[in-house]
Formats: structure tokens, sequence, C-alpha cells
């Protein structure tokens, strides 16, 4: 069950992913939730980012330097990583869709989640590519599914 704050964070988020020109924001602030830890993690809390975006070959942003968990060659393993330091949540966001319009050419997953006629297959498509955890996908469409419709909700 979500707490206050878990909802807050979404609702937050979503907002952010929309002022960004996010295609499915409320399921972009889901991602963002379980990428973050409802943006308590140490990646998210210095840097704004939400998604566990690694830096860029040519970076526009800050950097951050610090280890992460991957799946890796059938299990979990520690790895340090340089990753993106966003100004705020928007940037992350808009950096996001870019990243995933920049690559699309290169990972048909994205390409197939810039073209989903849904928020849930654009989450399955992302999630084949984007993220190292093979449970990625359902994990963040139990969080869309415990906000419900809490989507608009003031308290």
């Amino acid at each position: 069950m979500l707490s206050p704050e878990q909802k807050l964070f979404l609702r937050l988020t979503a907002a952010a992913a929309t002022k960004s020109g996010h295609i499915f924001p409320e399921f972009a602030a889901c991602e963002a939730a379980l990428e973050s830890t409802y943006g308590k993690s140490l990646i998210a809390r210095e840097g704004n980012n939400l998604f566990g975006t690694k830096q860029h070959t040519h970076p526009i942003y800050g950097n951050l330097s610090l280890p992460t968990r991957e799946f890796l060659h059938g299990g979990w393993t520690v790895v340090n990583a340089e990753w993106v330091k966003y100004p705020d949540t928007a940037s992350c966001f808009a950096d996001r869709m870019a990243t995933l319009k920049r690559l699309s050419s290169v990972y048909p997953h994205y390409k197939a989640a810039l073209e989903a006629g849904s928020g849930v297959t654009y989450v399955y498509e992302v999630s084949k590519t984007w993220s190292t955890d093979p449970n990625r996908a359902n994990k963040v469409l139990d969080v869309y599914d415990e906000m419900a419709g809490d989507w608009n909700a003031t308290a």
C-alpha cells in the first residue's frame, strides 16, 4: 500500500513528466518511483536523476560517480558508474525522452516504446532494454495499479 508521501511523489513527478512532454507521464512517474525509491535514492536526492540515467558520451548536465547494483550474467553485482546530475526533475524527464528518441534506431524496444498505443505497452517495451532487472515492467505496473484513481487527489 502506498503511503501519502509516496502518492505525493507520484503526483509531483507525473506533473514534471507532463511539463517535459513525456508521452505517458503517469507511467513515467511510476518508473521514477521504482528507479529512485520514490525520490529517496542518493542519485535522486543529489542529482535529480530519477531513472538511473548513466552519463552520456557527451555530457550535457553534471556528473555523479556512485556504485550501483546490476543484474548481469544471471546475478546481482555491484559496479561503479557515472550518472547524470540534473538541475531539476523536469530536465530529467526531458532528457529521458530525448535519450529514448536518440537511441530508438539502435534499440528496437525504445522505438516500440515511443510508438506504443498504451502506457502498459510503453512500460513493457522500454523495460526490455532500459533496466537489467528482468521484472522491472511488472514492478512499475504494480506501482501504477496501487496508485489507481489517486492521480488527481489533493491530499
